[in-house]
């Protein structure tokens, strides 16, 4: 039964025998019959989860009530399975606000390299958008902590990581032990002005793939990319460093977005750029930095924006048929003129402004 259990321990619902969904069936009856009738050490003993959480609050959850808990699962039966029955025991409990990350769908396990690391880089803009919010809504009041105790080792490797840029707390309990290890964050001793030398290929590696040739991404640090192949991206140790310092990085270009490969600005495009609000010109610059990752990966870099689901780029008709452009979120288009393998970009805003004037 075991082996059984380890061999699907990333298999999906449709992946799965019946003889593996009886198993986990009679295990789930098992597990909510502890929960439901055990002592707080006959469920501490059951959970491994449920351990920690207990520990967390000196075995009382009644001090818990007021808390948020997010509970990282992987995308598979077992996964599922066993943090929907953790968070409804926490609810019946009253602590209410208990929730499941990633949701449903998302594909996230621990079944090979890629499927694993594409889950944990969706996962770190998520934990930081969280702990900025709750950062900013609660003040002092608000504290962060990593409860790496159940689930997978490589998922706790990684949380343990994570936790060093945005938890107040890690804490832990080793196999077999009933005492709660807490762990303080270490502060990251990484300077702005060491990250910004990097700042046109971290932002392109965020939002895509950039060429190993491209002599700009090969002066990135070693641990901060990740290479398959003839392309290269960021690495998780990588995209944390993003992660923490993005916004400074984006949000200091003023009157000029940054300079990407085969991409270049005429004057009017800068004057349009100057007008717009910070927080637009922050999203600007991530559709750039994509853009300049489709030039810059593909051999015919031109076809590959054309054929891109959100930019389709396509010509004008009639009189500014030399002229082309392509397409943003939030009814934005940029007029561009094509050049070999790069665009200069002319116009940029609202559809309706772009192309009376492209």
């Amino acid at each position: 039964m075991s082996s059984r259990l380890r061999d699907t321990a990333n298999s999906t619902e449709n992946e799965i025998g019946e003889d593996v969904q009886d198993i986990i069936f009679k295990m789930e009856r098992r597990a909510k019959k502890i929960l439901t009738g055990g002592n707080t050490l006959e469920i501490q003993e059951a959970s491994a989860e449920l351990n920690g959480i207990y520990e967390l609050y000196d075995r009382n959850l009644e001090a818990g009530k007021e808390d948020i808990h997010w509970l990282i699962a992987t995308d598979t039966v077992q996964g599922r399975k066993t943090a929907e029955i953790v968070k409804d025991f926490l609810i019946e409990k009253g602590i209410t606000n208990t929730q499941i990350f990633p949701e449903s769908g998302s594909k996230f396990s621990t079944k090979n390299t890629d499927v694993f690391s594409q889950g944990i880089a969706r996962i770190i803009p998520w934990i930081k958008e969280r702990t900025n919010k709750h950062k900013f809504r609660y003040q002092s009041q608000a504290k962060i902590v990593f409860n790496l105790v159940g689930g997978f080792k490589a998922v706790q490797g990684y949380m343990n990581t994570i936790g060093m840029f945005y938890a107040d707390e890690i804490i832990y309990i080793f196999e077999g032990s009933d005492k709660l290890i807490k762990i303080p964050r270490i502060p990251i001793d990484l300077k702005l002005d060491e990250v910004e030398l990097y700042k046109v290929p971290l932002v392109m590696m965020a939002h895509g793939e950039v060429s190993t040739s491209w002599e700009e991404a090969q002066k990135v640090p070693k641990d901060w990319v990740f290479v398959v192949d003839e392309e290269m991206t960021l690495s998780i140790w990588g995209q944390l460093i993003y992660q923490k310092y993005e916004e400074e990085l984006l949000s200091q270009i003023q009157n000029k977005p940054l300079k990407f490969p085969k991409i270049e600005y005429k004057q009017s495009f800068l004057d349009d750029y100057k007008g717009k609000p910070k927080d637009e010109k922050i999203i600007l610059q991530e559709n750039l930095a994509r853009l300049a990752c489709l030039l810059n990966v593909n051999k015919d870099g031109i076809s590959a924006v054309e054929q891109d689901d959100i930019f389709q780029l396509r010509s004008y008709v009639d009189k500014h048929k030399d002229l082309d452009h392509f397409d943003l979120s939030n009814d934005r288009c940029v007029s561009c003129l094509v050049s070999g393998n790069t665009l200069q970009l002319r116009h940029y805003g609202e559809h309706s402004y772009v192309n009376d004037n492209p």
